[in-house]
C-alpha cells in the first residue's frame, strides 16, 4: 500500500461553487493513474467517512486524458457562512494525503 502523498504528483482542493468542494489528484504517469484512481479508498463510501458527507452525494470524475481524478462533495456549510473555516476550500485536501491506497491492478 502507498499513501496518496507518495502516489500523486499533486493533490489540491478548491471551491466548486459556494456549496461544493473538489479534490484534484494528479498522477505522475498512466501506470499510476490506472493502478490507483479506482482504489476503494478514493470511492464515495471511503470519502464519505473521511469528510463526514453522505456517500450518495459524492461525485467521482476520472479524467484519464489528464491523469487526474476529481472528487466533489458538498460543503457542510455554504461558503462565506458565519462559521466558515476554509473560505476557498484550499485546506481540505490535507486529510487525504495520508490515506493508504490499494492498487486496483
Amino acid at each position: 500500500m502507498s499513501k496518496v502523498s507518495e502516489v500523486c504528483k499533486h493533490v489540491r482542493s478548491k471551491n466548486a461553487g459556494p456549496f461544493w468542494i473538489t479534490l484534484d489528484l494528479s498522477f505522475p504517469d498512466r501506470t499510476s493513474f490506472e493502478r490507483y484512481s479506482g482504489a476503494a479508498q478514493l470511492q464515495p463510501k471511503s470519502i464519505s467517512k473521511l469528510y463526514d458527507v453522505d456517500a450518495a452525494l459524492i461525485k467521482v470524475f476520472p479524467v484519464p486524458e489528464l491523469l487526474v481524478l476529481k472528487i466533489s462533495y458538498p460543503r457542510r456549510r455554504p461558503q462565506a457562512g458565519s462559521l466558515e473555516r476554509d473560505m476557498h476550500g484550499g485546506q481540505q485536501y490535507v486529510r487525504l494525503l495520508d490515506v493508504d491506497l490499494t492498487a486496483t491492478q
